[in-house]
């Protein structure tokens, strides 16, 4: 019996997302430097990127490095359609297919040999389906797993098709960066890279018991399973988020304390919609900072009983951003981001007193159905009245 080479994992992620809605929608943008966005990069072409722009990069930043490029605002309602158009496609080709963001899936295609032939001929198939069913280009990277199905995406970007066979899968691994690795992000790299670790293979010739004494327990096992491509998860369908989050940039101007409490209030309120809205409720929360020298910070908190109450949700968040005040004050800050995470099903029956009510998940209940019956913006805080709320990117259900 013959026995494939290749893994049934496909990692599908479209190529520069909202740049490329906006060159199929708009025939003389393509083939040219494109940025979505205008105060802050939310997209950027492969054109525009080859110049050094980046998204959350400031909108002047861009436009210095790249003085031909072309800013477009961003239509969230096309990227929402398109988005759709494209898990379209995927659920026509698998059943099993995990969304990782609305441009991202993971789609097991293990069962289909007889069926569609081999993983690489499906993913071919499904590139030419994207192409020409929604116009986009998309890359799939091919494995044996999640983990490794992404790095082989990430490497064939842009337009591309990357197959990793299971006599390659090492090979192909080791001598790429650490920061291929899930989990390396700068400060985990700078710790690697001062002891003079740039690769992943250099991470698997370390023993568990090293790593775990340089980066702590979680992860040294972690970094340690995935350079010798140890990841036993399957595709998932269905799954529900553990987190959600959602982000502000700033720009470069200083924004008072008001402001910025303007700001957060914004995304809390928005977020803890979403919770309720899933009939989810959270543990932690987190805010996720960064400054004017591109310098990131985090901060979390864990409540003592999970909620989806706003009030409690922004106490937090506000105390997160009060303790790092100074560092604010003295360095300036670019981003600032809340995320939810530890979330759980509300199991919880909640109040539906009269509106107004005294009770939080009372109140919140009330703004909830006015928003329903009217719209999301029908009613809002004070504090955020006249003020912009930023743009509201689309996302997967929760």
């Amino acid at each position: 019996m013959f026995v494939s080479n290749e893994g049934p994992i496909l990692h599908a992620d479209l190529d520069s997302f909202y740049a490329s809605v906006e060159q199929r929608d708009d025939a003389s943008l393509r083939g040219r430097p494109v940025v979505v966005g205008g105060g802050v990069v939310l997209a950027a072409s492969y054109e525009a990127k080859a110049f050094g722009v980046r998204t959350a990069m400031t909108g002047g930043l861009a436009r210095t490095l790249c003085p031909q490029a072309i800013v477009v605002p961003p239509r969230m309602h096309a990227y929402a359609e398109a988005s759709k158009a494209v898990f379209g496609v995927f659920e026509r080709t698998t059943p099993i297919v995990e969304g990782l963001s609305i441009d991202e899936a993971f789609l097991d295609v293990g069962g289909l040999a007889r069926l569609a032939g081999a993983p690489s001929r499906i993913a071919a198939d499904l590139r030419r389906a994207v192409a020409e069913q929604v116009g986009l280009p998309i890359t799939v990277g091919v494995a044996r797993t999640k983990f490794l199905a992404k790095v082989a995406s990430q490497v064939a970007k842009p337009d591309g098709l990357l197959v990793v066979p299971h006599d390659g899968e090492l090979a192909f691994l080791h001598p790429l960066p650490v920061e291929r690795l899930w989990g390396v992000g700068q400060v985990t790299a700078g710790k690697l890279r001062r002891r003079g670790i740039t690769t992943v293979g250099e991470v698997a010739r370390l023993g568990e018991a090293t790593l775990v004494s340089m980066l702590g327990r979680g992860t040294g096992r972690h970094l340690h399973a995935l350079a010798h491509n140890r990841d036993p998860r399957p595709v998932q369908t269905g799954r529900r988020r553990r987190s959600m989050g959602a982000q502000r940039a700033l720009g470069r101007r200083r924004r008072s304390p008001e402001e910025l409490d303007a700001v957060l209030a914004a995304l809390a309120d928005r977020l803890t919609r979403r919770l309720r809205g899933a009939k989810r409720v959270c543990r932690t929360v987190t805010v996720r900072f960064r400054f004017a020298d591109f310098s990131r910070a985090t901060r979390s908190h864990t409540l003592r009983e999970p909620t989806a109450h706003t009030a409690t949700i922004l106490t937090a968040a506000r105390a997160l951003v009060a303790a790092a005040r100074t560092t604010i004050e003295n360095d300036g800050l670019t981003l600032i981001g809340l995320a939810l995470s530890n979330l759980d099903d509300d199991g919880v029956v909640q109040l539906t007193l009269p509106f107004p009510g005294t009770e939080s998940g009372t109140l919140d209940a009330a703004l909830d159905d006015v928003r329903a019956r009217f719209g999301a913006s029908s009613v809002t805080r004070a504090t955020l009245l006249g003020r912009d709320e930023g743009t509201t990117v689309p996302l997967l259900p929760d």
